[in-house]
């Protein structure tokens, strides 16, 4: 004698929430000695932005006192900053850069 069991219970979908990852804007702040073009070598460098638009951008910092350089989860962020702190304070200069979240 085989014995088989049917399920009639339709079992409802698992609803999972797929949350994105935080988004933080990464911050370069304009100061008295930092040169305009370490600026743009640190735009170029750990941004991967064009001469043009680095350009831009190191001229908002000077111009407005800051300019966001670049949007990422928050892990890409917390290594631009630091990344950017280091070598800033192995050539001497005294940039700083920030994140903030979004």
């Amino acid at each position: 004698m085989s014995t088989q069991h049917e399920s009639n219970i339709a079992l409802a979908p698992e609803r999972t929430h797929t949350r994105l990852p935080g988004l933080y804007k990464v911050i370069l702040f304009n100061d008295d000695f930092t040169t305009m073009e370490f600026v743009i070598e640190v735009l170029q460098r750990f941004f991967s932005l064009n001469n043009e638009l680095a350009q831009q951008i190191m001229l908002k910092i000077h111009n407005e006192g800051s300019a966001i350089c670049g949007t990422y989860t928050r892990d890409i962020a917390e290594t631009k900053v630091t990344q950017v702190g280091n070598f800033s304070k192995e050539n001497g200069h005294p940039l700083r850069c920030g994140m903030e979240e979004i």
